[in-house]
């Protein structure tokens, strides 16, 4: 027997790692890993990711009863997990699983791989979460890049030589698995100290409609069909990054380069493992921010007087997602209006996001603040006046979010444009000339 581990691939579909399980023609036993390591770490306690996650367990198992299969689920930390199994079924040659670049999965998987090793068994990981990984797209002397375009033109020039895979892993389930005649019941959420959310999940669904008029759509908050929503099934994988692209390469430039900026992301956690807490460019750690409580709590309930970044928070606070323009609104007001260290709101958008993703939310934070690999330089600040006026025109998006907009009851800016902007163009410049 060998075990197939899910963890951020909820799927039997076109699935890398099962798919190789499979072909190995031994039975293979599908497992997964409700890790306490992560979980005793969410703060709130009816998290709808982890409802998420429960749920398409439960789907899976179905899917599997069909072969007489039953997943195998394990609450606690997966050492613990790995060495019950090992202990209980000495049969088990070794385990399968798709490789995760985040800090904490790496050094997970050192440690599973170390235990099986030293049980005289194996684990072996698979590329699945991405198109390309760690240094498949580098520069001509191997170095990773550190800028996108030229990164999105290798990437593309190397996925017109290679095409895009597609793994049969659905159609071999009925011969590879494992019969499973006992019944293992799946922990539930109150087992877990969890409780169900009431936030809607958006649907694994998307037109070709919507991919094409990405481009002309996409940076408007109020415009329904702008952007897919498929960030939640991309993260924990319930849907194919492949077979998403199958679908978009055809239809729109634009929406392939933004899967393009997700591998780009991944690849940077991959070479920079530390970025999570440290500026990729260590002299923005030298920024003297601001530390306001106050402050920061206005930009977190959506009080700060700037209707776009206060429509976006109070939509993050609401429904568990943002629209990509207004983080980037939110994010450059955060670090540059108010001066507050981009960790901060990485750690918010952490707790808050359904889509999570710890590559993309670092990025996406360290370029808001200058910080990253090809970040948005630090005097580029966004005015979100300007902003609203452009993106929301008509002010359907603010108005959705800010009912009390336009009355009294609306706050007044927190913090002058002028002033912010000023200030943080003296704060910035003074700590990267610092030691020059």
């Amino acid at each position: 027997m060998v075990l197939f581990w899910f963890r951020r691939d909820l799927r039997l579909e076109d699935n890398a790692g099962l798919c190789r399980a499979l072909q190995t023609g031994v039975p293979v036993q599908l497992v997964f890993v409700f890790d306490r390591e992560i979980l005793d770490k969410l703060e709130n306690r009816s998290d709808a990711r982890v409802q998420f996650i429960h749920q398409e367990l439960h789907q899976i198992n179905m899917e599997l009863a069909a072969w007489g299969s039953k997943l195998w689920v394990h609450y606690g930390s997966p050492l613990e997990a790995h060495r019950q199994w090992l202990s209980e079924h000495p049969e088990i040659q070794g385990v399968f699983a798709n490789r995760d670049y985040e800090p904490y999965a790496r050094k997970r998987d050192e440690q599973i791989e170390q235990l099986y090793q030293s049980e005289g068994r194996w684990f072996k990981g698979t590329k699945d979460h991405v198109v390309f990984e760690k240094s498949e797209v580098a520069k001509g002397d191997g170095t990773a890049y550190s800028v996108f375009t030229p990164y999105s033109r290798r990437w593309r020039e190397r996925l017109a030589q290679e095409g895009i895979n597609h793994f049969n892993s659905l159609e071999l389930l009925s011969s590879g698995l494992r019969k499973e005649p006992s019944v293992k019941p799946i922990p539930s959420l109150e087992s877990m100290n969890f409780s169900p959310s009431d936030l809607p999940v958006p649907p694994r669904v998307w037109s070709d409609e919507v991919i094409r008029a990405y481009a002309s759509r996409r940076n408007f908050p109020a415009e329904e069909q702008g952007t897919t929503r498929l960030g939640l099934h991309l993260r924990f994988g319930t849907l194919s990054i492949r077979k998403l692209l199958r679908h978009a390469a055809d239809h729109s430039e634009t929406f392939v380069s933004e899967l393009i900026w997700r591998d780009f992301y991944q690849m940077l956690l991959y070479h920079f493992p530390d970025s999570p807490s440290k500026a990729v460019k260590p002299a923005y750690d030298r920024i003297e921010w601001e530390t306001s409580e106050e402050n920061f709590n206005s930009w977190c309930e959506g009080r700060t007087g700037y209707p776009m970044v206060d429509a976006g928070m109070r939509q993050l606070n609401a429904t568990g997602f943002m629209h990509n323009r207004v983080r980037m609104v939110v994010a450059s007001f955060l670090t540059k209006h108010l001066l507050i260290d981009w960790r901060w709101g990485e750690a918010y958008f952490a707790q808050k996001l359904l889509d999570y993703d710890q590559a993309s939310n670092v990025g996406g934070w360290q370029w808001a603040s200058g910080s990253g690999n090809d970040a948005a330089p630090y005097f580029r600040i966004f005015n979100p006046q300007s902003q609203l006026e452009k993106f929301d025109p008509k002010m359907a998006y603010v108005k959705q979010w800010i009912p009390e907009f336009g009355t009294a009851k609306y706050p007044k800016p927190i913090v002058d444009h002028s002033f912010a902007r000023q200030r943080c163009l003296e704060r910035y410049k003074s700590a990267l000339s610092a030691g020059y």
